[in-house]
């Protein structure tokens, strides 16, 4: 099943939409002699222009160069945002695949993995890839700060990642052998693993984390509204993710020391640990 299935894009649009980022930013109505001359430059019917429902941006009037304006550099914003967040469901996806626990100890039932256990590959090369790999210029920069803002903030939470001795493994309590072979372990959810870098997931940390990588002049604070609709969106999404992600086929072993048939026909695993292979998290 995909990882992501809160609808991020929505989301991201109500939350652009209710910062209310006006365009032209600080335009103001003519008034007096000024005001007449602007309303006889235009039909009428020109200044009555209807604004675009969950238009990014509002426009300053009805006039309906405002109201284009808006429309279009609004459409474009939209666009960018909708990919950013695509790519980072994809880049998610593909990590899903890649990922793997590590250097698990198993203690009878009890798998114990210290941070750092659970390994992947970094996400913000996939996130450009995924969203816009052509983007040059001024664009290639935003799109630049989304990703890196959001790759280090996962890469946070998951170096913090740890598996808290869950009884992964049921039949190492007591298993009739010397050696406990390679067995799966009986699924968790991901959210069963608590991390220290999950505060980096929120939807303020991860604007933070975003802005912090944006060095273009924006007055209007016109990234700063795009990271926290993103941020807002992505936060939403990653912790509906963590309760429905299972943990799976994490294949653990080890020996059984107090093994002594016909005395002690049984015994637990004792300082067993795992195969890092990638796909514990595939499903």
């Amino acid at each position: 099943m995909p990882s992501l299935v809160v609808p991020m894009e929505q989301i991201a649009d109500a939350v652009f939409v209710a910062q209310r980022k006006m365009l032209p930013p600080n335009w103001k109505q003519p008034q007096g002699k000024a005001g007449d001359q602007y309303r006889d430059a235009f039909e009428p019917s020109e200044h009555m222009a209807v604004p675009e429902p969950m238009c990014y941006f509002w426009a300053a009037s009805t006039n309906k160069l405002h109201v284009d304006s808006a429309k279009d550099i609004g459409g474009s914003m939209k666009s960018f945002c909708h990919d950013m967040l695509s790519g980072f469901k994809k880049a998610l996806d593909l990590w899903r695949a890649q990922a793997k626990f590590q250097n698990l100890r198993i203690m009878a039932v009890s798998a114990i993995g210290s941070p750092g256990c659970l390994s992947g590959s970094s996400i913000e090369n996939n996130i450009k890839n995924f969203s816009r790999p052509a983007a040059s210029d001024n664009e290639k920069k935003w799109r630049d700060a989304v990703a890196k803002g959001l790759a280090d903030s996962f890469k946070t939470w998951q170096d913090g990642v740890m598996i808290p001795g869950l009884p992964f493994y049921p039949a190492f309590a007591a298993f009739p052998g010397p050696m406990g072979p390679p067995m799966p372990n009986v699924p968790f959810p991901l959210i069963t693993c608590p991390s220290s870098g999950l505060a980096k997931m929120t939807p303020s940390t991860l604007k933070q984390a975003m802005c912090s990588n944006f060095s273009l002049d924006d007055p209007d604070d016109q990234f700063g509204a795009l990271a926290q609709a993103i941020g807002t969106a992505v936060a939403a999404a990653f912790l509906a993710w963590l309760p429905m992600q299972q943990i799976m086929m994490v294949m653990g072993k080890g020996s059984i020391p107090t093994f002594a048939p016909p005395w002690v026909p049984v015994g637990p695993v004792i300082a067993g640990d795992n195969i890092a292979t990638p796909g514990h998290l595939s499903v």
